[in-house]
């Protein structure tokens, strides 16, 4: 059991198949979301303070990740009548209606997400799986359960995946904030050195600018 518990997917890998159990009924991931991006993250335990703030947190922003089509879906291993007390205690304490989905979680999806790590305790770590519409796993994030989630970097993260996509760009650190850079994006380099004077001719031509052949850039 503990090696299941230690398995971890791969960034590029399919999201594995699984039939859950939510405060929304039964789902299939990532089947339920096939043509969108999702979000699946887990918190160690309802009633608790900092996976409250959490909550709350994503809650104030599903609209924008919406707007991205990009859904969300907590989980824990708590029963799904404690999930459902908590969001109604959320509703009728903090006036946050919790309005997406959380896993029920029986151990299974842990193991087989290897979000519970033995040296953290025996609930799940604050994990972050941003899936894409194709099922697959683009990011992943583990967090410790003292340590609260920085939701704008999530919402971030989703914004960059997808304009990477639609412009085969990358994206500097900090974007779109970045230091050297500001909100301009990486043209990937050419990986066929036969193409460098063709690459530098496209910078004088004003396709992007660049500090060498290997650090080119430009604006969307």
């Amino acid at each position: 059991m503990e090696d299941n518990q230690n398995n971890m997917p791969l960034l590029g890998d399919e999201f594995p198949e699984m039939n859950v159990l939510t405060t929304k009924g039964m789902m299939n991931l990532p089947g339920d979301f096939k043509g969108k991006w999702f979000i699946l993250f887990s918190h160690p335990s309802d009633y608790t303070p900092v996976c409250t703030t959490e909550f709350v947190a994503f809650e104030k922003r599903y609209d924008e990740f919406k707007d991205l089509n990009c859904e969300l879906v907590g989980l824990s291993v708590d029963q799904v009548f404690s999930h459902i007390k908590w969001v109604e205690w959320i509703k009728e304490n903090l006036d946050v209606d919790i309005s997406f989905p959380i896993i029920a979680d029986t151990g299974n999806v842990a193991s087989t997400l290897g979000i519970i790590h033995p040296g953290k305790g025996s609930t799940t770590v604050r994990a972050v799986f941003v899936v894409d519409p194709e099922g697959k796993l683009r990011t992943i994030l583990y967090y410790p359960q003292e340590l609260g989630r920085n939701f704008d970097e999530i919402l971030r993260i989703v914004k960059a995946l997808q304009i990477g996509d639609k412009n085969g760009v990358a994206m500097p650190a900090n974007w779109p904030e970045n230091e050297l850079i500001g909100d301009e994006v990486i043209v990937p380099p050419e990986p066929n050195l036969n193409k460098i004077p063709e690459r530098f001719k496209k910078a004088e031509a004003g396709e992007f600018a660049c500090y060498d052949w290997w650090f080119c850039y430009k604006k969307l």
